[in-house]
């Protein structure tokens, strides 16, 4: 007979830890949160210490009266949401209503789901604490009374629906301001020289780099021709020829942010779904006769730390499978960084002897992929180092300085396992160069000067965006995902070719807020308010304070902004189009998904279209239609023929206008993730060169 109650936030954690602990609990789900603010008001009351009105969120009341009949029918009770403020207040809010004695160890916690784990928590429950609760209270009575006091104002200045969250328009405004930097940036001309030489029959390119030892950068094709006309016809000797030997350390665990990040650069996932496949990891895996398992550990993390249990399993699998010489002497241990809370461990998997292939069979194919990305991380965190022989070369001619550069990997140490992505694309491949030695000389084969331009700043990727806000100290491990969707819904911003770009809605409703409320987009507020968040969670400060002196000026502020902030009129913009349905102009239009064709005529007419931009090409089926750019349900880019339904074609791949010169078939533009644009024929095996 069951004489104890677990409350857990989802079925598939109550699920997995049923299992571990018998008969005699009953563990139930309470969905997430049970309480919150009212939707429909501001719901605290700011007169009497910002005392919140918590109700019963909507739909929540079936799950409360199942929880609360359980309660009656156990002696104990024990709240086992996530380890971290949203999971204590959940906890909180649970004992709440369910007229738990606080003063009792209500509270069970652990990092991930595996039957020891478990176990070992539940021998030692401990109190709420209320200073991760009231840390959580803060954050979101913050977040409403900026919310809620700025959005009715932006309703009646600008237009009904919009909004303005406190960590969401900060990310806006970045967005906006690198889309500043890119219009403003003004391309620098500058040249570079590439030499193809020969040594003892041998092949390999050096650069111009200077003169006499000095580095020097060409700007212009003058001084191009200046060096060609000093080098013609003269003799290449080797100058200085320096050997080093260089050792790589392995990247830390993950921590929430790099996993979004590297999943991002590596798998291509949007930050919401790496969390949601991460969540799914964490709740359990039915892995057949071993039951439901956690996989890996919480998700949500700062931290780079592991267990001392973690590091000795992972030790002794680098030994029995890598040898030795994989393992270091010391264990590694993967320094904190600036402003993290470290409250538990990295993203690390539960066992490491749960390696991805024998986890294959029990993984759809994102699982699969997230974990093993996960799995290698963790290993490779915890091996040797990379040891990599590097060779720069010197080539002297008539005091023109080429240099060349080589490495080769000695011993790969962690890189056997894992080597961490980059932003810029850059990849591990070896370059060699040939036992060169100094005082010798080398042949020139062909030389090759080439014009560049700078390039403005890159807009931001989701990753790009995720790492830059953690740089800053915006936000927690728990907001990146939502604030990026937030300002996706709000149409602040839109994904043009997966990169951040504002829209004009967005960059309206940032410069109203930057006029009349400065603090709350600027970057270095926003960081310290999180500090003190951090501060209220280690109990060094009282969260009502901090409150107080954030809205005294706040509200100031409020009350000049209503009375000055001017209105904003959104006028559509006319199309060349005309509304097939009644003759009307058609007009451009904002919506959840970027721009969008409406009729003017609106509401008499309702008719709406997508807006399509042709690329120039004869549909290759129909041979009547033409081809234009279309976007999936999830933004994803596809190209089809203007007559549909009437023609069916489509296709992933950018068709070209040329035809293929080898057998006169359509041609189409595939990417490539190491070789960047390549033109391939349909039809055959024609290919021209990667445009990288």
């Amino acid at each position: 007979m069951a004489d104890t109650l677990v409350i857990v936030e989802s079925p598939a954690k109550a699920k997995t830890i049923g299992k571990y602990l018998g008969g005699k609990y009953i563990v139930k789900a309470s969905m997430g949160h049970v309480r919150d603010l009212p939707k429909s008001q501001m719901g605290v009351d700011v007169e009497k210490g910002f005392e919140p009105k918590y109700i019963t969120i909507r739909g929540k009341g079936d799950v409360l009266k199942v929880l609360k009949d359980a309660a009656k029918k156990v002696k104990k009770i024990y709240l086992a949401a996530d380890p971290d403020r949203e999971g204590e207040a959940i906890a909180w809010h649970l004992a709440q209503y369910l007229g738990l004695d606080t003063s009792q160890p209500l509270r069970v916690v652990f990092n991930e789901i595996t039957k020891d784990a478990i176990k070992e928590a539940f021998k030692h429950p401990r109190h709420i604490n209320m200073d991760l609760v009231n840390a959580q209270q803060a954050r979101r009575i913050l977040d409403r009374l900026v919310g809620y006091n700025i959005s009715p104002i932006l309703w009646k200045k600008v237009r009904k629906g919009l909004s303005a969250g406190r960590v969401q328009s900060v990310t806006v405004k970045m967005i906006i301001d690198r889309e500043k930097e890119i219009n403003a940036f003004i391309p620098e001309e500058y040249w570079t020289i590439t030499n193809t030489m020969l040594y003892e029959g041998k092949s390999f390119e050096a650069r111009f780099y200077g003169y006499d030892g000095e580095k020097v950068e060409l700007h212009s094709e003058q001084e191009v021709q200046e060096v060609l006309a000093r080098i013609k016809d003269q003799t290449y000797i080797v100058k200085k020829v320096t050997k080093k030997e260089r050792k790589r350390n392995p990247a830390p665990p993950f921590t929430t942010s790099s996993l979004q990040q590297e999943a991002a650069r590596k798998l291509n996932f949007r930050t919401a779904k790496t969390m949601m496949l991460a969540q799914q990891l964490y709740e359990g895996i039915d892995l057949g006769k071993e039951g439901t398992v956690g996989l890996i550990t919480y998700m949500r993390t700062d931290s780079t730390r592991i267990s001392q249990t973690a590091q000795n399993e992972a030790k002794e699998f680098i030994l029995s499978t890598y040898g030795p010489t994989y393992s270091p002497e010391e264990a590694r241990v993967h320094g904190k960084s600036e402003g993290a809370q470290d409250a538990h461990e990295a993203i690390r998997p539960t066992s490491v002897l749960r390696t991805p292939e024998e986890m294959k069979a029990f993984l759809g194919r994102d699982q699969l992929r997230l974990y093993r990305l996960i799995w290698e991380r963790f290993v490779a965190s915890q091996m040797s180092s990379a040891v990599l022989d590097t060779m720069s070369v010197d080539i002297e001619v008539n005091q023109v300085i080429f240099r060349a550069s080589g490495s080769k990997i000695k011993f790969p140490g962690f890189m056997k396992v894992y080597v961490e992505g980059s932003d810029d694309g850059g990849n591990e491949d070896e370059k060699f160069l040939p036992p060169i030695e100094e005082g010798r000389e080398v042949q020139e084969e062909n030389i090759e000067p080439n014009q560049h331009f700078t390039q403005p700043p890159p807009r931001y990727t989701e990753a790009r965006l995720v790492k830059t806000l953690e740089e800053n100290g915006i936000g927690r491990p728990s907001t990146y995902s939502p604030t990026l969707e937030t300002i996706q819904k709000r149409g602040y911003v839109a994904l043009d070719e997966k990169r951040f770009v504002p829209t004009e809605l967005g960059e309206i409703v940032i410069s109203l807020v930057e006029e009349f409320f400065p603090e709350i987009l600027d970057v270095e507020f926003t960081s310290q308010m999180e500090s003190e968040l951090d501060h209220i969670e280690d109990g060094v400060t009282n969260w009502i304070k901090v409150l107080d002196e954030f809205y005294g000026d706040f509200a100031k502020r409020v009350a000049v902004a209503e009375e000055e902030m001017k209105e904003v009129e959104l006028k559509d913009e006319e199309s060349d189009e005309v509304c097939e349905l009644c003759g009307s102009v058609m007009v451009y239009k904002l919506g959840r998904f970027g721009k969008f064709l409406a009729c003017s005529g609106f509401p008499d007419c309702r008719n709406t279209k997508p807006i399509v931009k042709e690329i120039g090409v004869t549909c290759p089926s129909c041979h009547e239609g033409s081809i234009i750019e279309r976007k999936s349900k999830k933004s994803r880019v596809f190209y089809g023929c203007n007559r549909y339904p009437e023609c069916e074609y489509v296709s992933w791949d950018k068709p070209i206008s040329r035809p293929c010169p080898k057998c006169n078939s359509l041609m189409v533009e595939k990417k490539r993730k190491k070789q960047g644009v390549s033109v391939v024929c349909t039809s055959c095996d024609y290919m021209e060169e990667a445009d990288t």
